[in-house]
């Protein structure tokens, strides 16, 4: 079968375990254009990637010779509000300077509500994401375990408890040690009651500051993920489709947003806004 359409992520979903105490299954399809192809029927089989070589803008829809910011053309990585650095660092929100690109984008997502969250995926990490991207920002970073702790009233504050939060855990996720097997697990609830308590004082001052917002402490459980992987690689050797524009091999596993092949790895939202031509 072959597909060809503009790269997008590839979309996650869980399928819950029938007993409770056991890890929800997670399942992928690979999305271009209009196609979103199953690939849980894929794994031990054979596959190709090609990209024709051609670029088109997620935003505008215009070709471009390069992808900037996921997707996105020069014009619209320079104007777009979701391509500016308040959305890779969200401390930096700067609405209320009145100088956001877009009124309308912020209201959709920077004042929406974000929970703050804890994660095992290469390690412990903490995160935040907005609250109806719950649980597709936990699949997309590969997380084995999640745990929110916090629900809070915008982006700009989450990203203030993010920071706060990382000077005792980290904010970043090691990709290679994600992709070589398993984290080992974590006591969530147990690293929550330690932050929290670590960092009370904090926390009742930034809940003072945006007294017009809501900072809510959460009671929910942990949630845990088990990801379609075979095999893991032994040693990670990373596919670049603007250097080789064709690649293939056997898929062996699938993970936040990687592709595991026998011939290397690919992060596949990496590419988003390329042409694919997906064969298998």
């Amino acid at each position: 079968m072959e597909y060809q359409g503009i790269c997008h992520k590839m979309q996650a979903r869980i399928t819950p375990a029938s007993n409770a105490t056991l890890p929800s299954h997670v399942e992928y399809k690979f999305v271009l254009d209009q196609f979103n192809t199953d690939l849980m029927q894929c794994l031990g089989e054979k596959l190709q990637l090609e990209w024709t070589g051609r670029i088109f803008c997620v935003s505008c829809g215009n070709a471009t010779p390069k992808s900037y910011s996921q997707g996105h053309c020069f014009k619209c990585f320079k104007t777009k509000a979701e391509c500016d650095m308040c959305i890779l660092k969200p401390e930096t929100c700067h609405y209320h300077l009145g100088t956001c690109r877009e009124e309308s984008f912020a209201q959709q997502v920077c004042f929406q509500p974000h929970i703050v969250y804890l994660a095992n995926s290469s390690a412990l990490k903490v995160g935040i994401t907005r609250q109806v991207n719950m649980p597709t920002r936990w699949l997309d970073q590969g997380a084995t375990q999640a745990l929110p702790i916090l629900r809070v009233g915008s982006r700009r504050l989450s990203g203030q408890v993010e920071i706060l939060f990382a000077e005792m855990i980290a904010d970043k996720t090691n990709w290679r040690a994600l992709l070589k097997g398993e984290a080992d697990p974590v006591d969530l609830v147990e690293e929550k009651e330690q932050i929290l308590d670590q960092f009370h004082m904090e926390l009742a001052t930034l809940a003072n500051e945006y007294s017009e917002e809501e900072l809510g402490f959460l009671d929910d459980q942990p949630l845990e993920f088990q990801y379609p992987v075979q095999q893991y690689p032994h040693k990670i050797t990373s596919h670049n489709l603007d250097k080789t524009p064709i690649i293939e091999g056997k898929l062996q596993g699938i993970k936040g947003q990687y592709l595991l092949m026998d011939t290397g790895v690919i992060n596949i939202r990496k590419y988003t806004g390329y042409e694919i031509v997906l064969r298998m």
